[in-house]
């Protein structure tokens, strides 16, 4: 009787080599892949919240909210050129508790992509940012607060179209480690949302509201 024939041990390394060369084109589709979906839901996001201001402007007056963010609250030195907006910070109310009534859930605060961060992009000041942001202080967005400040609305804004009103609050999550690499979702005082580069953001945020 003939006896089954198996697989030698070069037969074998074959196969492996085969499944790992498969495996190396592979893995980078599927990670591609899952990054554009995190990104999908974190535009998503951003457009509800879009849809928050506008509801909140309609009750008050066509003003955004009064609030601060993360950035202002944990650190407000950033405002430390302008004294009189400084000083306001510790009685301000936080942005997702302002707008969470006209939000379904919290989570839309939530980018999927979130893993958070221990300084203040671009600046040398710490934030409890950590394992999430939304986990650390309750947003993975930022809040432009100027337009709060300068007390207008979605109607008054002088370019709604490129004017940021909140956006991701690290570019690594959706781009690059470094700064210059990064990327960011950012909402516009029109309602609309888009990736940007770091140039675009830089240009959203040199936009004047005013």
């Amino acid at each position: 009787m003939m006896r089954s024939r198996g697989f030698t041990l070069i037969e074998l390394l074959v196969v492996v080599a085969i499944i790992a060369i498969l495996a190396a084109l592979i893995f980078p589709v599927f990670a591609r892949a899952r990054a554009k979906a995190r990104e999908t839901q974190c535009l998503s996001n951003l457009k509800q919240l879009g849809l928050a201001h506008e509801m909140y402007a309609a009750d008050y007056d066509d003003l955004y909210p009064f609030a601060k963010d993360a950035a202002d609250e944990h650190a407000p030195q950033i405002w430390a050129g302008f004294p009189q907006w400084q000083a306001l910070i510790a009685v301000m109310p936080r942005l997702v508790d302002v707008l969470q009534p006209y939000c379904k859930s919290r989570e839309v605060f939530h980018c999927a992509g979130d893993t958070g961060y221990s300084e203040l992009e671009g600046t040398p000041y710490l934030m409890p940012a950590r394992p999430t942001a939304f986990a650390g202080v309750g947003s993975s967005y930022l809040f432009r607060t100027e337009v709060a400040f300068a007390h207008i609305g979605p109607s008054t804004l002088a370019d709604p179209a490129n004017t940021n009103i909140m956006m991701d609050a690290h570019g690594a999550w959706h781009g690059g480690l470094s700064y210059e690499a990064g990327r960011w979702n950012i909402l516009f005082g029109d309602g609309h949302a888009k990736s940007a580069n770091r140039e675009q953001y830089d240009r959203a945020w040199n936009t004047p509201v005013q």
